[in-house]
């Protein structure tokens, strides 16, 4: 029977270790603090918080006080399975419940001195507290994975990074063990693609990036209703965890059928990223072990489903919009250079036309000179010449590179640029000064997407420089990718205007669009590069680009 003093003191101590343990953000902290107080107040020689360990017949010592104990580690698993093993009477064992199941014990031992049914009952209440302390971390840890995804969304994070924000807080939220990934269907596209994916095991980048997945009707079927489905592989075939006859949806994530033994999906669970349009994507967590995921963890995952489904919807969205303004900018852009470009075409094919004709008048008086002649034609040839070059150029740009090739080389963006301005910058007597060597390494950007760039920011300098001025252009590898420098002795910015001249619409000139620098921000963003803009009044403009280096390529593979 116990005492009125030691229920009195039970009652206190219960409410000093919940007052402490709920003002705790680290769950393995909390514990340990646990199971210091618990011991001293039981009168324990040893205690300790011990883990099943999935496909083990031992248990795993989280901690334990003091470290080296004659703890029964094979008796510590049983009990936290659920198999409710004999237990000598000088040791008590509490489960700990997290995520929806009993996934430690907490234990204490003190050797040939036995314990009594209410100390049992005391412990069973010590590990209802720290277990709701432990929850309640958890729910306070989703939060915050939230507010993560909110900042980063409103900081216009680069998608990729956002990708991965996403499968990191997928991580922290369900402590998986095996692999988590996000499959994305574009409009019209009938599969989805894997883009991001975050091994447990390893840092490595996934090389499974680009997978496609058909989507087959039966699959999209399951994934258009939106319910979040798990799966355990028993007997070497897929089980819906509420024995819904849906295991070809298993199936068909499962691309890791034919890896090793190791890393082998054994649970997984997918949660549906739907529209009004339907299904767009896909989030996939998967663990080595039958069992390790429960429907707490799909759970945990619901309330932060909807919020990433949103965050990749405005995504895309976004980057459509951004796809089509590029497109609206290449076009007014071809529409500039058309213009800036007319008065050399129109000057090249001016001279052409007189020494034509007196080559036609000389040829029908039978007084055709041949020196005269081949000097006419040499001079001929020299204008077509510029307006192959010219054409040349601008036919370069109009037809662009391929979008799926993101391998862009500096020197042969800035040729085709030079074929189009050249002529302009001599007429306008600027000095050009370009140093770009050709052994630079591709960088990961559109080959069209870079030409725009180096058009767009040549084509400003060239506006802002007088007769005489000097524009210098210079290019080196750096420990970011590749650095490129635009240098103009022009006119300069205003202080004012300079922290703007990178956002959209924002311009000072009378007929410009505001988007030409926009633009080429939201390019050299979108390949992972920075862009940054010093400027003097009176003295000139420096723009520095950095693009990162090309990625080795992998072969996207079809299933």
């Amino acid at each position: 029977m116990l005492s009125p003093d030691r229920e009195l003191e039970s009652f206190k101590f219960l409410d000093r270790l919940a007052s402490h343990v709920r003002r705790g953000q680290d769950p393995q902290k909390a514990l340990r603090y646990a199971v210091r107080d618990a011991r001293d107040f039981l009168e324990a020689d040893h205690g300790c918080i011990a883990v099943a360990r999935d496909g083990a017949s031992g248990a795993r010592l989280l901690f334990a006080v003091p470290r080296n104990g004659p703890w029964d580690l094979d008796l510590l698993a049983r009990f936290i399975r659920h198999e409710h093993p004999p237990r000598p009477d000088d040791l008590l064992i509490a489960p700990l419940r997290r995520r929806g199941r009993a996934w430690a014990a907490m234990a204490f031992m003190r050797p040939g001195r036995p314990y009594e049914r209410h100390d049992a009952h005391f412990l069973m209440r010590i590990a209802a507290v720290c277990s709701d302390a432990v929850q309640h971390m958890d729910r306070e840890r989703m939060q915050v994975v939230r507010d993560r995804i909110d900042r980063k969304i409103m900081e216009q994070l680069h998608p990729k990074d956002l990708f991965y924000q996403i499968l990191d807080g997928l991580r922290s939220l369900t402590r998986y063990d095996h692999s988590s990934a996000l499959l994305i269907r574009d409009d019209g596209d009938a599969a989805l693609q894997l883009v991001a994916e975050q091994i447990a095991w390893t840092k490595a980048k996934s090389q499974r990036i680009g997978l496609r997945l058909p989507l087959a009707d039966d699959v999209r079927s399951v994934l258009d209703s939106g319910q979040i489905h798990g799966f355990d592989r028993r007997g070497g075939r897929w089980h819906e965890w509420t024995g819904k006859p849906v295991a070809h949806l298993a199936e068909w994530l499962d691309y890791n059928r034919d890896a090793g033994e190791a890393q082998r999906e054994a649970s997984m669970f997918c949660a549906p990223l739907v529209t009004r349009d339907g299904v767009f994507g896909v989030l996939k967590v998967a663990a080595r072990h039958s069992g390790r995921l429960t429907s707490y963890d799909a759970e945990l995952v619901e309330h932060f489903r909807s919020q990433a489904a949103v965050a990749i919807d405005i995504l895309n969205r976004t980057e459509s919009l951004q796809a089509r303004m590029l497109a609206a900018e290449r076009r007014h852009a071809m529409a500039e250079l058309a213009r800036s470009v007319s008065h050399d075409v129109n000057n090249a094919l001016g001279s052409m036309l007189p020494l034509v004709q007196q080559m036609q008048e000389d040829l029908a008086r039978g007084k055709l000179d041949q020196r005269v002649c081949l000097e006419d034609l040499t001079q001929l040839q020299k204008s077509l010449h510029v307006c192959r070059r010219i054409f040349g150029g601008m036919l370069s740009f109009a037809r662009g590179g391929a979008r799926r090739t993101r391998a862009g080389h500096v020197r042969a963006a800035m040729d085709t640029a030079l074929a189009i301005l050249k002529n302009g910058f001599d007429r306008r007597g600027i000095n050009l000064t370009i140093e770009i060597p050709d052994e630079l390494p591709p960088v990961a950007c559109v080959q069209s997407d870079l030409e725009q760039v180096l058009l767009n920011l040549l084509t400003n300098a060239r506006e802002a420089t007088v007769r005489g001025g000097t524009l210098a252009v210079h290019a080196r590898p750096g420990p970011g990718g590749v650095l490129i420098a635009i240098a103009d002795t022009g006119c300069g910015i205003a202080s004012e205007n300079l922290p703007r001249v990178l956002e959209p619409f924002f311009t000072t000139k009378p007929n410009g669009s505001g988007l030409g620098l926009s633009i080429c921000r939201s390019i050299v963003w979108e390949a992972g590069g920075t862009i940054a803009i010093q400027s003097e009044p009176g003295k000139g403009t420096c723009v520095n680009v950095t693009v990162p280096r090309a990625a080795v390529s992998h072969q996207a593979h079809e299933s």
